[in-house]
């Protein structure tokens, strides 16, 4: 199992790193492990974030891991003019991994499944919300 950790990536800027700060380990099965931007918002609920579950399946054939992700964004409220924040930018990921699949061919399906998420083309339709015409 691996261990938590902080988890560092690239900005859209492609050069300025951020950190995602482990927060809250995994207690085990269907217990989130949560990290979290800690270096923007002035409290929690402004800070992005992600949660990483895992669990077996129904009849234990396969192990399924969950991603989710939230960004969230501040706004001004038109009747009061009251600054909100909101997680409207949301996104989860559940992949199944059979038990019974060597490791090799479970690490190479990972790498390319999650490589090719990580691919520019990908990134933009997701941005724009289009898919690839």
């Amino acid at each position: 199992m691996p261990q938590l950790a902080n988890i560092t990536v690239k900005k859209k800027d492609g050069t300025t790193d951020i950190t995602y700060t482990g927060v809250v380990p995994s207690a085990g099965d269907k217990t989130p492990a949560i990290f979290r931007s800690n270096t923007v918002g002035a409290s929690i609920g402004q800070r992005p974030e992600l949660r990483v579950t895992s669990q077996y399946n129904g009849d234990k054939t396969a192990r399924r891991a969950t991603i989710e992700f939230s960004y969230p964004s501040l706004y001004t409220e038109t009747t009061t003019g009251r600054v909100l924040v909101a997680r409207r930018l949301n996104f989860s990921l559940t992949a199944s991994v059979p038990v019974d699949m060597p490791d090799t061919d479970v690490g190479e399906a990972v790498y390319q499944g999650f490589n090719l998420l990580a691919a520019a083309l990908i990134k933009d339709s997701v941005a724009s919300g289009y898919a690839p015409t």
